[in-house]
């Protein structure tokens, strides 16, 4: 696997570092796109940049969370290449990944603690895309 590319606000600056340290300890290269402090900033400075650090194959794929997440998820996917899906239980890492092919798996730092964050984040790396009926789903998503 390629870097994993992360970004994060101020409130989920926290989670981020421990984002950090779970990527370490299973040997992920990753490249921060920010935010590197807890000093208030906008999500979508970071959605952005880590969106077209996809974009140009900088990283194969993202994890970002913001405050809800909400916000954070809004702006990665209004960038046609990304498909942002809002976690907070395993079960829903292994469908965005199967069914969505997603590309970045988002939190709401304020609301998930480092326990399901972790399992949702081995979800998110060990299941595949099902492909078949979900391709032609997928497919239909960006706006022509």
């Amino acid at each position: 696997m390629t870097a994993i590319g992360l970004a994060s606000d101020h409130a989920a600056f926290p989670l981020k570092q421990f984002v950090k340290k779970y990527l370490e300890e299973k040997g992920i290269e990753y490249k921060d796109y920010g935010t590197y402090t807890e000093d208030s900033c906008n999500y979508a400075t970071y959605g952005h940049k880590l969106a077209e650090g996809i974009e140009q194959n900088e990283v194969e794929r993202g994890i970002a969370m913001c405050g809800s997440g909400e916000g954070i998820s809004m702006t990665l996917n209004k960038h046609q290449g990304i498909r942002a899906g809002l976690v907070w239980r395993p079960e829903i890492a292994h469908l965005i990944r199967e069914h969505n092919n997603a590309n970045v798996i988002v939190f709401p730092g304020r609301f998930i603690d480092e326990d399901t964050c972790r399992a949702c984040l081995d979800e998110f790396f060990n299941t595949e895309f099902a492909g078949g009926r979900h391709l032609d789903r997928i497919q239909a998503i960006p706006v022509q």
